[in-house]
């Protein structure tokens, strides 16, 4: 009897406890699988080479968890425990434990924390330090310089050689091979030489993450694969009956677009203007090509062109020449490239400047020269001559 009881006191004692685990592990996924007690977004660091311990406990010092034990356990139950990876990111509000766990092992490029921007400009470059404001998901800048101009201020330094900083190079639309080149060479970040200038337009505009010490050749080489695949991709999509007879002429009326109207949707009108212009056997007539003629590229012009720039004939004078230009003048994007490929079916033939910073279109010169007409008036109230150049029915 005595055997009996034991063994009967024994087996509910067993019941008991595998009641109260299995009540536990219900428990302890519930809390890993629930809304977690963060009520805004945080970025969270993980360190190289960091432990699940380390990054757990740092978690809940931070309110992103409210258990480091069951986050530890969770991430080790489902075999992720071993699968942090280095770099910072952005934890939504409310997130659950297994969904940050899921955050930390993806990897991939970091979403949150510092980053130091390179940026590639038409009328200047500057370095810029920027952090994510948690609360907006945005990132705002801290610091700026003109590395050209100016000594790099210790905080971006600093700033760049921290773990998990993002690292980038940011090229704008409409800037040349030149200065893309030019620029290069003072981003404190990246190494190496830049050989000879690329091809004009053969660069991809774009946000480029990199390496510290990448080298720049390499990064060029980048730039212009992006844009030969751009350029291909729209190529072959285009409709027919555009009048270029090659990708490159496509490529060189993008750069005409992209210098012309910094407005998204004026970029298919633009296009439409000099496509029906070709086509009618009128001369282009657009001041950036002549820009280009005076500069060759190598930096901005910065005031208005003079009647002898006008008059020089230039293989880039579209007022004293027929058809395109030889090569681009400048990188354009892929919205410019799109819109060169797809322009807009219109019956414009002229353009001009609105005052708005658009442009007032035409399709008879008598239209037009009601439009010049009021943009000479808008330069006059502003004190501007009012010679500046502008299309004709030629």
């Amino acid at each position: 009897m005595f055997w009996r009881g034991l063994a009967s006191t024994f087996l509910t004692l067993l019941i008991v406890i595998l009641i109260g685990a299995a009540i536990a592990v219900a428990w302890g996924r519930a809390q890993y699988t629930s809304a977690g007690p963060s009520a805004a977004a945080q970025c969270v660091t993980v360190a190289q080479g960091a432990s699940l311990n380390a990054v757990s406990k740092q978690l809940a010092e931070q309110g992103v968890v409210s258990s480091a034990y069951i986050l530890r356990t969770g991430a080790d139950y489902e075999g992720k425990a071993g699968g942090l990876k280095f770099g910072s990111y952005l934890v939504p509000p409310g997130a659950s434990m297994q969904q940050v766990v899921d955050t930390l092992t993806a990897g991939g490029p970091s979403t949150c924390g510092v980053e130091v921007v390179f940026r590639v400009g038409v009328r200047g470059n500057s370095v810029v330090l920027r952090d994510l404001n948690a609360a907006s998901g945005r990132y705002e800048d801290r610091a700026s310089y003109d590395p050209a101009a100016q000594q790099e201020p210790a905080e971006i330094a600093q700033a760049a050689d921290r773990p998990g900083a993002r690292l980038r190079v940011a090229v704008a639309e409409g800037v040349t091979s030149w200065q893309i080149v030019e620029g290069l060479k003072t981003a404190p970040f990246l190494a190496g030489e830049t050989g000879e200038v690329p091809p004009e337009g053969s660069l991809a505009p774009d946000t480029y993450e990199v390496d510290k010490g990448a080298d720049r050749g390499k990064l060029i080489q980048q730039m212009r694969d992006a844009q030969g695949q751009r350029l291909a991709q729209a190529w072959e999509a285009r409709p027919f009956g555009l009048p270029y007879e090659t990708a490159e002429e496509a490529l060189t009326m993008a750069s005409i677009v992209e210098k012309e109207t910094g407005i998204p949707q004026e970029r298919r009108v633009v296009a439409s203007v000099f496509v029906n212009r070709l086509r009618d056997g009128m001369r282009l007539q657009t001041d950036p090509t002549v820009i280009y003629g005076v500069t060759e590229g190598r930096g901005i012009l910065d005031r208005g062109l003079r009647r002898s720039e006008l008059a020089r004939r230039t293989p880039y004078n579209t007022y004293l020449n027929e058809g395109l230009p030889p090569t681009p003048i400048a990188n354009p994007g892929l919205a410019a490239i799109e819109a060169a490929l797809n322009p807009e079916d219109t019956e414009y033939l002229f353009f001009v400047a609105d005052g708005s910073g658009g442009h007032a279109f035409a399709r008879t010169l008598a239209e037009h020269e009601a439009n010049v007409a009021r943009w000479r008036e808008i330069e006059a109230a502003q004190g501007a001559e009012t010679d500046s150049p502008v299309q004709t029915a030629d």
